[in-house]
């Protein structure tokens, strides 16, 4: 063996030994604790939690039973007062059978013949709400990236560890809140990502990156920080609700319980009334998705202009051209000597456009515009935030680049992406 071989073996074991090393490393900053927490799973029904229960009956069985039949009962009554501000007189169990899509157990307690418990009762939104005369529109939001950090012991955290925040934000349901929220798990690289740094650091282009790679329009920025008294004893809570690429402040809370056995319950309450902070700032129009966060493309179709190109006389035939007609008619046919079809049916293309709604009749006279397009078979607001910028589905016979043409002719400011226009009219 020569000596070059010899030195190339040792080259190649050393940087294969170097190789392992840096994947040690990689591998240890995500192993140890299981940070992952998996957020239940939140629809659009109509939510009714703790409703609180204390029957008896001929045995366990019958007294569970008894024990959810009144829950309905109660829970829809809170139902219909919440939606309707009155009192209801109530529905026969059948129809609340037929309505109720699940029963969620809180707390229970089954004696021989008695049930105690606290639960959560959800109700179909398409059933009940035509009860309830409620309209299956709502405003609803951009999915918004949900970063919650957690002050405890002087250092923040978000998904190092499992905290309790993180299984708070986990267990949330969000079906009835206008905030799309998208809460990721917090697992392997999620965490080396999400991070309570990243939320001072303004870079769009990082905050794209992470945006696209969880399907989200903007981030909300939901903090907490926990004060002990003394172990065991009081704990006092600071809860602050931020938003953006700028961790922009909306508004903040205090609450306190009198043990510590009692956080999940104190934080469980502060992201209820942080999700009214956020619907509250939704509908004011102040949460509002930041216009830097919008990818454009920077190279569009329609700003060539075809003239800077030379076709050649045999693709662009002259009108005049005598032998135009018969070569059309001899293309008209088929080597088969049959006739061709007049024109190809074009293809319908699903579009999103993103479009500024500051106000309620912006929505509609967005539709109204796109609508009166030629080619447009169908234009509706898939996702509204009023005071920001609005997202509408649009199926439209042709290519996206025509569809752009057609709207710029209207008088709109058009921006292209991929299978997206982002539309604004002047001065916007």
């Amino acid at each position: 063996m020569s000596i070059l071989t010899d030195f190339r073996i040792k080259v190649a074991a050393i940087i294969a030994v170097v190789t392992m090393l840096a994947a040690t490393v990689v591998y240890a900053q995500l192993e140890g604790t299981e940070r992952g927490v998996a957020p239940l799973a939140s629809g659009g029904d109509f939510e009714v939690m703790g409703v609180k229960v204390d029957v008896k009956g001929d045995n366990a069985f019958d007294a569970r039973k008894k024990g959810w039949e009144e829950a309905q009962r109660l829970a829809w009554k809170m139902l219909y007062k919440r939606k309707q501000g009155a009192e209801s007189a109530g529905l026969p169990d059948g129809t609340l059978n037929t309505i109720v899509s699940a029963i969620i157990v809180e707390q229970e307690q089954i004696g021989p013949k008695r049930y105690i418990a606290t639960l959560g009762i959800m109700f179909d939104r398409a059933r009940a709400g035509s009860i309830l005369g409620v309209s299956g529109q709502r405003l609803r939001s951009p999915p918004l990236l949900v970063l919650p950090v957690m002050w405890s012991g002087g250092s923040p955290q978000v998904f190092e560890s499992r905290t309790e925040w993180q299984k708070a934000w986990a267990r949330f349901r969000s079906g009835d809140s206008p905030i799309d929220y998208v809460r990721p798990y917090g697992s392997d690289s999620e965490s080396l990502v999400l991070t309570a740094g990243q939320a001072n650091r303004p870079s769009r282009r990082w905050w794209r990156n992470i945006l696209d790679q969880f399907g989200a329009a903007d981030v909300i920025i939901p903090i907490v920080r926990l004060t002990y008294e003394y172990p065991g004893g009081p704990v006092k809570a600071r809860f602050t609700a931020r938003y953006g690429p700028d961790n922009k402040f909306i508004d903040s809370f205090a609450l306190k319980v009198a043990r510590s056995e009692d956080i999940p319950k104190m934080l469980d309450q502060g992201i209820a009334r942080l999700d009214s902070i956020y619907s509250s700032a939704l509908s004011r129009g102040i949460l509002k998705t930041d216009r830097s966060l919008i990818i454009e493309d920077p190279f569009n179709i329609d700003d060539l202009n075809l003239e800077d190109f030379d076709l050649g006389e045999d693709e662009v035939p002259e009108s005049g051209d005598g032998n135009s007609a018969e070569t059309a008619a001899s293309e008209g046919t088929t080597a088969a000597g049959s006739e061709a079809p007049v024109a190809a049916q074009v293809a319908t293309t699903s579009i999103s456009l993103q479009f500024n709604t500051p106000d309620v009749a912006a929505v509609s006279r967005g539709e109204s515009s796109v609508r009166a397009i030629a080619g447009v078979t169908s234009a509706s607001t898939s996702s509204l935030a009023l005071g920001g910028v609005s997202v509408m589905s649009v199926n439209y016979r042709g290519n996206i680049s025509a569809l752009a043409q057609a709207l710029r002719a209207q008088g709109w400011q058009v921006q292209q992406g991929a299978g997206a226009l982002r539309i604004s009219r002047p001065g916007q």
